[in-house]
This record gives C-alpha cells, structure tokens and sequence, in this order.
C-alpha cells in the first residue's frame, strides 16, 4: 500500500511539493484554507477585471520548463508566454528610460548614461553568468541540511568568483557610477529581498535572469502557471480540499499523527507544511516540537510587505505600458524605512503593472487593469482604510504628473491589499509578502530547515525555507523538500 502525504498550503511551493510526492507514487491530499489554489498568487475577478494578486514578473524560464520537464510535459502544455519588449520602463524625476528586450540595444541604454558602460555591463554579466549557472544548478536545489552539501568541486573552485563576501552594492559600485545605472541594477534585490548593501554579490545572477532570461507574460497572467501546476497535479492523482483551515498537527512521540481541520481530521505518513513556517510552528505544534524559539523568528530579517491596489479604468491610456517602476525619489531613504527604521514609507518607491496592454482578455473593452505596489516593511501596524486611501492618491497623482494624464477620474474598481490582509489571508508572520531577506546570515543553511528537527516526518517547504523568495524559488523548494521525504522516509 502507498504511503500518504498531507500538503498544508497550495502556493507554488506546495503544488510543487504535491506533484513531486504524487509521482513517486504517494497519496497526496493538499488542505487549502482559501478557496483556491496559489496561495499568494491568487486570483481576484471583478467587475469584468482579472487581477494576480501576487506576483506579476515571469523570469527564469528555464526554471519552469525544468518543472514541467520532469513529469514528461512543457510549459507550452499549459499556458502561452511571450516576451515582453520593451522589458519594463523606469520613470525618473526627470523623464523615463525603457529597457529593451534586445541586449544590443540595452547596451546603448547604458552608454547614453555613462560612456563605456556597454562593454562593462557585458563583463558584469559574464560573471552573473557563472553565478547563475554555478548557484542553480549546485546551490538552489540543495535541502540546506549541512554544510557539506556545498562542497562540491564546482563551488570550492569558484567560490571567490561567487563573490559570497561582497555586497551587491560594492559590486555593482565596481562597474557603474552613474545613479541611474546603479539603481537598475539594484531594484530586483531592493524589491525582493533585503538592502543592496545587506545582499550578497551572488545574487547579481538576478540582474543576469532579468537581462538575459527576459520578462515575460503568460497569456491570462500569472495565473495561468497556478493553473497549469494545479491541473498537473490533479492529473498525477493529486486531492484538493479548499476552503479547509488546518487547526492543529498532532505530535505523539515525536510523529505527526493527525492533522485536524475546521471541517475534518487526517492521518498520514508525512507532513509537508507550505503554510507560513513561523505560524506552523507558532500555531499548530504544541510548544514542546518547536524547531525554533519565538525569540528567534523576532532576529529574522523580513523580506517586505505591499501595500497594493487592485484598479479597473473605464477608458485606455495613451502611454500604457505593462511593467512600470517609479524611481523618482529616493532609493536609500524608502529602504531604509523597510528594513532599517520600519515606518510607513514618507515617500515611496512604487511599482505599476498594467497587464490589460498585453492582454485584453484581463479588462472589458476600452478598459485598463491596473495593479499598484508599494513595498513596505513587515509588521507594520495601523494599517488602516485612512492610510490606504492616501497613499493611493499620493502614487497615483505622481504617476498622472509622469504620463500626463488623469486616472483618478476614470477608476470605476479599486480594492486595496496590504499588511493585516496578507496576516489573515495566508496566516503570513509579520504580514511579509515574499518570507525571509535574501542576507548572507539567511541563505542555504542559515535558513529555517526544510526538515522538523523535533517531529521525524514533518517537513517545510517555501519561501522562509530554502532556496528562498520569488517563484521560481518557491518552485525549487517544492522539489527540494519532496526529494528529501521520499530519500528520508522509508
């Protein structure tokens, strides 16, 4: 008979997590408190608009094509991508820059800010290359048990040009001295993970997916790749019970012996939580088969909240574009309020996805479906109505004085999303919106273990354990932790 397998959650990481189980053939039932699978990714249908909740940038394609690759499919069996050209704008205090598809025309980009800076850009990126190459496919998808995982001769040999030591910020600082140009090559860590200077250099392979990987959109959105994994899943032999919140993991001996649910009770072999790790442990394991001390997850640096908003135009913007950074003030000091002094933002960075200028299948006719983003730090408190309210006229009147005209007086939908939201919707710690910072003292083994060091058959999978934040990671982290079930129990 086969052994059994509960997946609390149905993120990206449990859906991974639930299809490696599935197809080493356990039983595999996935407990989902919302009443659909994504988890962060969700979707939100109103009014005629289709919104991603969560995340809207598709890179690392190779990331995904290795996904469906190992259950015998493609991307191209589930969903429809294309390329995005140019790939995002920036918009400065004093005017905008887009930045192409094409490397050869991103090259001239740099040139026009700083002479010479094509060619070194081609250098930055042939060492991101090798990080890229040698960090996914030796460092990534490693369970971060010990240390000696990462001692094979590809990283010993290359582990200076790792660059695990240096920040990000000196790195960068190396090649480019115009603002502008830093500030590019900064904001994939700014907006994901921890402060440039807080980074390790390694992590330029973002800056190496983002440029040469490329930006993409699944037609339908982000969604579309949810759907795909869940569809993958049930194909597999996958059961799904949404809108079923998990109440307690009953330990005896040190076994997980029952899971109990608002609506039922289970019993497995295994457990793999793709719940928020601190509330797993803070809410539904008695104190005594905690890994980790409430003190501990205090010390742990955050990746950042959002204050998002969800917007329906009723008309089409005549400079409508579909991923749009704001970097018209300043870098250090919105950082410093997220992870330094965390305040609500005084001036804030802010990111727009305009998904309805790609695909019109996501807004009625003649309409724009608009997405806002302000990161902002975990564990922000008075996150009121009031404050929302303001913010959103504060970024959308700077972005009306950018693109030169009115959106205030054609929003006809507008639902906000930020701090409390993603601490009742997705139980998160601190209200985090991507899980723990990308910092030296929180990679590989340094992270929270992907395997209960008190109960033998609990296990953790996402984005506060191994590999780390983003989708692909998340992706990974499935995988990662499925392969270390199925090696682990017998």
């Amino acid at each position: 008979m086969s052994k059994s397998v509960i997946v609390i959650g149905s993120g990206f990481a449990g859906l991974s997590a639930a299809s490696f189980m599935a197809k080493s053939g356990w039983q595999v039932t996935v407990l989902e408190k919302n009443n659909m699978a994504g988890g962060r990714a969700r979707q939100l249908k109103e009014a005629g608009f289709t919104f991603d909740m969560g995340p809207s940038f598709y890179w690392m394609p190779g990331v995904f094509e290795r996904y469906f690759s190992q259950f015998g499919k493609k991307v191209s069996d589930y969903y429809t991508l294309q390329r995005l050209d140019p790939s995002y704008r920036i918009y400065w205090n004093d005017g905008f820059t887009d930045i192409p598809a094409s490397f050869e025309e991103l090259k001239k980009v740099f040139e026009s800010f700083e002479k010479g800076s094509g060619e070194k850009l081609e250098k930055y990126l042939h060492e991101a290359a090798y990080k890229y190459e040698v960090g996914i496919n030796n460092l990534v998808y490693k369970p971060g048990l010990s240390f000696s995982e990462f001692l094979g001769w590809s990283v010993i040999k290359g582990v200076f040009k790792l660059d695990i030591l240096t920040s990000i910020k000196k790195h960068i600082q190396k090649y480019f001295q115009h603002i502008k140009l830093r500030q590019l090559m900064e904001f994939p860590v700014l907006f994901l993970g921890a402060l440039p200077e807080d980074t390790p250099a390694l992590y330029s392979l973002m800056n190496y997916a983002d440029i040469k990987g490329g930006t993409w959109y699944p037609q339908g959105g982000m969604y579309m790749v949810v759907e795909g994994m869940y569809n993958l899943a049930k194909e597999l032999g996958v059961q799904f019970r949404f809108e079923e919140n998990v109440k307690e993991i009953v330990v005896e001996e040190g076994v997980a012996k029952k899971i109990i649910t608002d609506k039922n009770n289970y019993e497995a072999d295994v457990v793999i939580s793709g719940a928020d790790y601190e509330f797993t442990e803070s809410n539904l394991l008695p104190e005594k088969y905690r890994s980790y001390s409430a003190g501990y997850w205090q010390k742990r640096v955050m990746a950042p909240s959002c204050l998002l908003y969800y917007v329906g135009l009723n008309k089409k913007l005549k400079r409508g574009i579909h991923h749009s950074l704001f970097f018209d003030v300043s870098f250090e000091q919105h950082g410093k309020e997220i992870y330094k002094d965390p305040k609500w933002p005084s001036a804030p960075l802010f990111y727009v996805s305009v998904s309805s200028v790609t695909d019109l299948s996501v807004a009625p006719s003649g309409c724009e479906n608009i997405v806002f983003l302000v990161p902002v730090a975990a564990g922000l408190e008075d996150d009121t109505e009031e404050l929302r309210e303001k913010y959103f006229q504060l970024i959308v009147k700077r972005m009306e004085q950018h693109i030169g005209e009115d959106i205030l007086g054609f929003v006809v939908y507008k639902k906000s999303y930020s701090v409390s939201d993603f601490v009742n919707d997705y139980n998160s710690f601190r209200g985090n919106a991507y899980g723990l910072a990308n910092t030296l003292k929180q990679t590989a083994i340094f992270r929270p273990s992907c395997r209960s060091k008190k109960v033998k058959n609990l296990f953790y999978t996402g984005q506060l354990t191994v590999p780390g934040p983003g989708v692909p990671p998340s992706l990974i982290s499935g995988e990662v932790v499925a392969k270390q079930v199925i090696k682990l129990i017998s």
